[in-house]
C-alpha cells in the first residue's frame, strides 16, 4: 500500500491516540469518583463501547485523509507497434481504389486511431531498404504526420522492412552478421510489428528476417494491399502487371505468431485495426482506497454516536 501525504496519516494518528488516553484518562475518573460514592459502574466496559467507535472512525479518517491506495495487477493493450508500410512502386497500383498506397495510409491513419495512449507506434517506410520515418512513441500525432509523408519510390524488399523494423522497436541497428548468422537482439514479447503491403518482394532473404522476429518475441501482423487479380502500374515508362502475393505475407505471419490480413478493398481496409490483437501487457497501477475507508470511518462515528445517545442520552 502506498501514501500520497504520509504526515497526514501521521498527524492523524497521533489525534486519535490523544482521543484514546483522554477517554481512558475521563474512565478512569469516572469510574473512581462513582466508587468513591459508593456507587456501580453501570454497564462496564459496555458502557463506553460508543466511545471505542468514536475513536475507531477517527483513527479510520485519518487514514483515509492520507491517499492510501493499493497497487493491483490491471491487463491493458500496451507496449510499442510498428507500422511497416511498403512504398515500392507496385504500390502505385490502382486496383484497391484509389492507389494501393493510399488505401493503406488511409488504413494506417485508422489504425492509429483506434490505439489507447499506452500504446507507442512508431512508423518505418520500405521499399528495396527500410528506414525508420518516426520512432515509437506515446504521441501518436508523431505517427500520423510520417505517415502522410510516404512517398512511393524503388524496388522491394520484406526481409529490409522486418529489420528496419527491429531497428526501430530495440533502438539499436539490427542487421545479419557477414557470416549470415542471425542477430541476437533479446526478447521482445510486448512488441507487435503491423505490415502493409502488397507482398511482392524483389529482394532479400524474408525468411531469416521473419525468423530473428519469431527469436526476439515481435509478432508480425501482415495486411495484404491488393487484389489477386492485380492491375498495371507505369514504372520509368513501362507498364508492369503487379497483383497481391498472399503466401509470402501468409508465411511472415505464422512464423512470427502472428497473422494474415487480407484487404482486397478500401472497406476491409478501413476495418483493419478491429481485426488484429495486440499484446496484453500486466501492469501495476494505484487502486485508491480513500472512498472505502471514509464510508467506514462514516460508519463507525454514526454507529458511536447513536450508541452513546442510546447510553447517555447526549452526545459527547
Amino acid at each position: 500500500m502506498t501514501l500520497s501525504s504520509p504526515l497526514v496519516l501521521i498527524v492523524g494518528l497521533l489525534v486519535t491516540a490523544a482521543l484514546t488516553w483522554a477517554a481512558v484518562v475521563s474512565a478512569r475518573r469516572r469510574t473512581a469518583a462513582l466508587a468513591a460514592a459508593g456507587v456501580a459502574v453501570p454497564g462496564g466496559r459496555r458502557a463506553y463501547l460508543g466511545i471505542g467507535l468514536t475513536i475507531a472512525g477517527v483513527g479510520v479518517l485519518a487514514i483515509a485523509t492520507a491517499g492510501p491506495a493499493a497497487m493491483v495487477p490491471v491487463p491493458r493493450t500496451g507496449g510499442t507497434v510498428i507500422l511497416a508500410i511498403d512504398v515500392s512502386n507496385s504500390m502505385g497500383a490502382d486496383d484497391v481504389a484509389p492507389t494501393r498506397m493510399a488505401a493503406a495510409q488511409r488504413a494506417a491513419r485508422a489504425f492509429v486511431a483506434a490505439q489507447p495512449d499506452s500504446v507507442d507506434i512508431g512508423v518505418v517506410a520500405f521499399g528495396r531498404g527500410g528506414f525508420t520515418t518516426a520512432r515509437p512513441d506515446a504521441d501518436h500525432s508523431i505517427a500520423l504526420a510520417a505517415i502522410d509523408r510516404l512517398k512511393i519510390t524503388g524496388g522491394t524488399s520484406l526481409g529490409a522492412a522486418i529489420m528496419a523494423s527491429l531497428t526501430a522497436i530495440t533502438g539499436k541497428p539490427v542487421a545479419v552478421g557477414d557470416d549470415g548468422a542471425a542477430p541476437d537482439i533479446g526478447y521482445w514479447p510486448s512488441a507487435t510489428i503491423v505490415m502493409f503491403s502488397d507482398g511482392q518482394n524483389t529482394s532479400g532473404d524474408v525468411e531469416q528476417a521473419a525468423t530473428v522476429a519469431q527469436q526476439a518475441g515481435v509478432h508480425i501482423h501482415t495486411v495484404g494491399v491488393g487484389t489477386t487479380a492485380g492491375a498495371t502500374v507505369k514504372v520509368d515508362g513501362y507498364h508492369l502487371q503487379t497483383s497481391l502475393e498472399e503466401d509470402t505475407l501468409t508465411v511472415i505471419a505464422q512464423t512470427t505468431g502472428g497473422a494474415y490480413h487480407p484487404a482486397s478493398d478500401a472497406a476491409r481496409l478501413d476495418g483493419i485495426a478491429d481485426t488484429i490483437d495486440l499484446r496484453l501487457t500486466v501492469s501495476d497501477e494505484p487502486l485508491p482506497l480513500a472512498g472505502g475507508l471514509i464510508g467506514l470511518a462514516l460508519a463507525l462515528l454514526t454507529a458511536g454516536a447513536a450508541l452513546t445517545v442510546l447510553r447517555s442520552g447526549r452526545v459527547i
